[in-house]
């Protein structure tokens, strides 16, 4: 049977490449059916390639057009989203010094706990379009629909238009890309720099182009300055397939992998090389480290810190050894991936893509050593295994959230070996791998959907029956009719997509704000123990949390769901409240009720997606954790208070916790020293430079209450801080919050 008019298919026939030239060169005589169109403006654009089916180009489009309205949907409703950054993101637009570091304030004390990559397209759209919720998080989406874009291209690269589609689709309905991608964390940079790079590297092994292997290392360096030693997870698999199957002789790809370290060198060493050439006396403290240094926050806190549990002040360390070890950030072991805590962000076509994958590499297996069909499935197959191990046996701070990175590879994987198998269903053993990953999908599916049984209750059954009649069908697609064949692989698409895409539309409907967010509705993503380990309603989280005592759940109704930490569980003692990982309310710029920044009542709101309304259940210092997972309350009294004077100084406040300061400072617009950086533990400032500051009026207001002097860090230096400011200073209370006028003292 010929396919090759199939929609299905319509593969390229150039899938292997003679040798490359003496030069190591393109091959002579390659053929030349990836050449674009040569039709200028918009009739190029619109029509693509002169090969391709009419319909392939507005497919195309349609799917970018369809992921950028629905991750633009209910936008605002996440206000700020993580306070941490947006309040880096506003310092970065009122100062350059503060948008080159990083810096948490214009102030320029102290820097957020990543290099600053990531906040730069943020900043730039506030200082062009002014500081809201759209300014902070639209970047993000076009960045989404950016790495739709990017996986089609190197999917349809070899394989069909609807290969590419379909990846695109899968990665636009991962319900953890529709949470990223809509939320300003470092991922959704990192994301679509990862998937620059294979792309990058698939051109690479086409013809064995030097360029194409240095743009990827500079993507690779660049993503370093995004999100550090993430960013070199699958530089272990890029670098094995380049070196074995590219189109070249063996001391050239020697040489092209040396050029494309240095790439990575100088695209992420640059700015690190700055950092800490620079006079620490003239620059921000670097936040997370203990001895203001990059180097050591990229190889400590962020980096073997991250492995081994072991962050030099961090608030806690992970699982155990592997092999399903338990700790503060949850289980660790082969099916992590899997487990309550994870699943329903990642994992819904993760069994698809391990018996696609496996397929593909089985239906390329008497290729070429450069069979660039072949070398594509290594490429990202070997990007999602790699991600995939490390994510699970990593015994540090995990949060859910970081299995985005994943969710371009996983795409990837699903389309191509989708249309190779399809081209290939004659033979059984494709029709068998077929069905069996739909009916993986539709099986796990039905899982997954299980664990949340008062989520669309009846939506799993149909997943099930849906996916198992069209595995019925495609068991024998080689033998059916066309139209037939395609009705079963159609119903086995929309049988697999169905859960996820539930679950991305409920991820759409909801605010989600905090350290600490979570994709889907509630309960989907349960955590035995550890930070963020309650009920997503905000119920109790289980014990496991530093100094004993209930993890706080993640509410979404934060304000009025308030998991019960246990005494001394948290800096300060007393209850805990959620820690907000989806916020039904929505936090939107001056709303009401509390349910936005700026809002008068803070009843029903979360304190992270920008200050909140007065008299809340915060407290005086008030957020999840005690201000370490979300920030403070801030009423139009506070605010009054702090905006008096506020050009006399360089900082309005200091508070201890970055996530308490941030939220002071997005409710003032003025800069809030964050004493201790995110944890309330790093020793910046100490208490001889914070005495000078006040005694040379740089600070006008201490806030109190918040962490409660830091959580225990080997400085202690923002306890010192706390117990110096109470014994001296003036105590001033608005509201629930207390204030402490640093230009009044008691004596």
């Amino acid at each position: 049977m010929t396919t090759h008019h199939d929609p299905l298919v319509h593969l390229h026939t150039d899938r292997t490449h003679p040798p490359a030239d003496e030069d190591g060169g393109p091959p002579s005589g390659a053929p030349s059916a990836h050449r674009r169109s040569r039709r200028p403006g918009f009739g190029r654009l619109w029509r693509g390639r002169p090969e391709d089916p009419r319909w392939v180009r507005p497919a195309f489009l349609g799917l970018l057009l369809a992921t950028a309205v629905l991750y633009l949907y209910n936008l605002s409703a996440s206000g700020y989203a993580n306070s941490f950054y947006s309040a880096a993101v506003q310092a970065g637009s009122q100062s350059w010094k503060a948008f080159f570091f990083g810096s948490l304030d214009a102030g320029n004390a102290i820097t957020v706990d990543k290099p600053p990559a990531a906040l730069w397209p943020m900043a730039l759209a506030v200082r062009i379009f002014g500081l809201s919720s759209w300014s902070v998080l639209v970047p993000e989406v076009l960045m989404g629909v950016a790495t739709v874009a990017v996986v089609y291209a190197a999917v349809r690269r070899r394989f069909s238009p609807a290969a590419g589609l379909i990846a695109g689709a899968v990665l636009a309905l991962t319900p953890v890309a529709a949470l990223m991608f809509r939320f300003n964390n470092p991922d959704a940079l990192l994301a679509l720099l990862m998937s620059v790079a294979c792309y990058l590297v698939v051109r690479a092994l086409e013809d064995g182009r030097t360029r194409w292997l240095v743009w990827a290392g500079a993507a690779i360096g660049f993503a370093f300055l995004a999100k550090t030693l993430q960013a070199f997870l699958i530089l272990p698999a890029l670098a094995l397939v380049y070196g074995v199957c590219a189109p070249v002789r063996l001391r050239r790809r020697l040489g092209q992998l040396a050029l494309a370290t240095a790439a990575i060198v100088v695209s992420g060493g640059w700015w690190v090389a700055v950092v800490e050439l620079w006079p620490e006396s003239s620059r921000p403290y670097v936040g997370g480290s203990q001895h203001n240094s990059f180097l050591e926050l990229t190889f400590g806190y962020n980096g073997l810190g991250r492995l081994n549990g072991e962050e030099t002040g961090s608030v806690g360390g992970g699982g155990g050894p592997g092999g399903g070890g338990g700790g503060q950030w949850g289980e660790t072991g082969w099916d992590r991936m899997f487990n309550s805590e994870i699943g329903g962000q990642i994992s819904w076509l993760l069994p698809a893509a391990l018996i696609l994958l496996v397929a593909g590499l089985l239906a390329t297996r008497r290729a070429a050593r450069t069979d660039a069909v072949r070398a594509s499935f290594l490429v990202w197959g070997g990007s999602l295994l790699m991600t995939a191990a490390v994510f699970s046996y990593m015994a540090g701070i995990f949060h859910q959230y970081y299995t985005v990175a994943l969710a371009p590879y996983l795409a990837a994987v699903v389309g191509m070996g989708a249309a190779t198998l399809w081209e290939r269903r004659e033979r059984v053993w494709a029709s068998l791998a077929l069905a069996a990953a739909v009916t993986a999908s539709a099986a796990w599916g039905y899982v997954l959907l299980d664990r949340t049984p008062d989520y669309l209750p009846w939506l799993k059954v149909p997943v099930l029956v849906g996916g198992l009649v069209a595995a019925l069908g495609l068991v024998f697609a080689g033998r059916l009719g066309r139209r037939t064949a395609l009705a079963a692989a159609g119903l086995g698409l929309v049988a697999s997509l169905a859960a996820p895409t539930a679950y991305t539309l409920s991820t759409l409907r909801e605010g989600h704000s905090g350290s600490i967010v979570t994709a889907g509705p509630s309960g989907a993503s349960m955590r035995s123990g550890g930070p963020g380990g309650g009920g997503r309603d905000g119920g109790p989280g289980g014990g496991g949390f530093p100094g004993g005592g209930n993890a706080p759940g993640q509410g979404q109704n934060q304000g009025q769901n308030q998991g019960q930490g246990g005494p001394g569980g948290f800096p300060g003692g007393g209850t805990a409240p959620s820690t907000g990982g989806n916020n039904q309310n929505g936090q939107t710029p001056n709303g009401q009720n509390g349910q936005t920044p700026n809002a008068q009542n803070g009843q029903n709101g979360g304190p992270a997606g920008g200050p909140s309304g007065e008299g809340g259940r915060m407290g005086a210092g008030g957020g999840g954790m005690g201000g370490l997972l979300n920030g403070a309350e801030v009423g139009d009294e506070a605010k009054k208070l702090l905006e008096t004077d506020a050009d006399a100084y360089t900082w309005v406040a200091a508070s201890v916790g970055s996530q308490n300061a941030a939220s002071y400072q997005l409710g003032t617009g003025d800069p809030v020293m964050a004493i201790g950086g995110f944890n309330g533990t790093d020793p910046s400032p100490t208490l001889a430079r914070f005495k000078k500051y006040v005694a040379d009026g740089r600070i006008h207001y201490f806030i109190g209450g918040g962490m409660g002097g830091g959580m225990g860090g080997d400085s202690g230096t923002a306890s010192r801080i706390t117990s110096w400011v109470e014994a001296n200073f003036k105590e001033v209370t608005v509201g629930s919050a207390t204030f402490y006028d640093l230009t009044s003292p008691t004596a």
